[in-house]
């Protein structure tokens, strides 16, 4: 495993929640990126973000890593969720929110009402 590698493993394992995103939760870099920082946001969740464009090294190292050629890439409890577009589609079907409840990681938002 080459040094990149290792340092993304440790980062998606002492986590419990961490995007691999372009840019940072406070300037996001891309739409994408910016979308999954606004719905962590508004769940409420605590989560680590990692700016890919720090590295060319860690850029393409995540995308090895996950082997997931896109980014942002979100992990929770050393699990590869997905990108933008399938954390998207899980909270507007109200399944983000249980899964993170499923996995132990508080979120502040209030639960989506069933009507």
């Amino acid at each position: 495993m080459t040094a990149i590698n290792e340092w993304i493993d440790n980062e998606v394992k002492t986590n419990d929640v961490v995007v691999f995103m372009k840019g940072t939760p406070a300037f996001p870099q891309c739409g994408f990126s910016g979308q999954i920082v606004q719905i962590l946001d508004y769940l409420g969740v605590e989560y680590k973000g990692v700016n890919v464009l720090s590295t060319d090294d860690l850029r393409q190292g995540i995308k090895d890593y996950g082997d997931w050629p896109t980014i942002p890439q979100l992990y929770v409890k050393g699990e590869f969720v997905g990108g933008c577009d399938i954390v998207r589609e899980m909270f507007q079907a109200g399944e983000l929110q249980t899964f993170f409840g499923e996995n132990g990681v508080a979120t502040t938002a209030p639960a989506a009402a069933n009507g």
